[in-house]
């Protein structure tokens, strides 16, 4: 059976600490005690969270890179890899601008410009709402379909590429969990303005 398709992205599933598992925290017993009783995370590297970070900031601009890579391999020069990118958010859905949004984080004017290049050069369909704009709905067309089939065939091979066995897909879950509750903490420290930096 291919690794990948025992992927199941659930929070829920975590290793407990001190099991051995890949993702686990086999430090597991002394963290959870300094966790309940002492300060929380004052064992962590904090050289490790900062090149983390700026991992994934790097990371985004090479992924638009491979995304415009894949466009090329298409032959689609009418859209850049942030329009692609809006295909993958739609996919097989209809949605509205407002879920699309919220979906991508999207800033109201970035969204109106791709998705309106989009409109235009005939990868989405959107139908206007006329009391609000931001209720349009928005489906891709038969030629945004087979561009977001050609993506997720390109994500594909990427992912058979990196997920080779049991073991990597098991480091591939924990990396995703940890990166889920880095967003959620960022979300809610920009969301409730909670930056303490004492």
């Amino acid at each position: 059976m291919d690794a990948m398709s025992n992927l199941n992205w659930d929070d829920d599933d975590a290793p407990e600490p001190g099991t051995g598992e890949p993702g686990a925290d086999d430090r597991g017993a002394d963290r959870s005690g300094d966790r309940a009783g002492g300060k929380p995370g004052e064992d962590l590297d904090l050289a490790d969270f900062h090149g983390m970070a700026r991992l994934i900031e790097r990371m985004h601009r090479r992924y638009l890179d491979v995304v415009r890579v894949g466009l090329s391999k298409q032959g689609v020069e009418d859209i850049g890899p942030v329009q692609a990118l809006m295909v993958m958010l739609i996919g097989e859905d209809e949605l509205s601008v407002r879920d699309l949004m919220e979906r991508g984080y999207y800033l109201g004017s970035n969204a109106s410009y791709s998705l309106k290049i989009l409109v235009d050069a005939g990868y989405i369909n959107r139908a206007a709402n006329q009391r609000d704009r931001r209720t349009a709905r928005l489906q891709l067309t038969d030629k945004g379909r087979e561009l977001w089939e050609g993506l997720r065939r390109m994500e594909q091979a990427q992912a058979e590429a990196l997920v080779r066995n049991e073991t990597e897909v098991r480091d591939l879950k924990a990396s995703y969990r940890t990166l889920r509750r880095l967003d959620r903490l960022w979300g809610d420290m920009v969301r409730y303005s909670c930056l303490d930096f004492d």
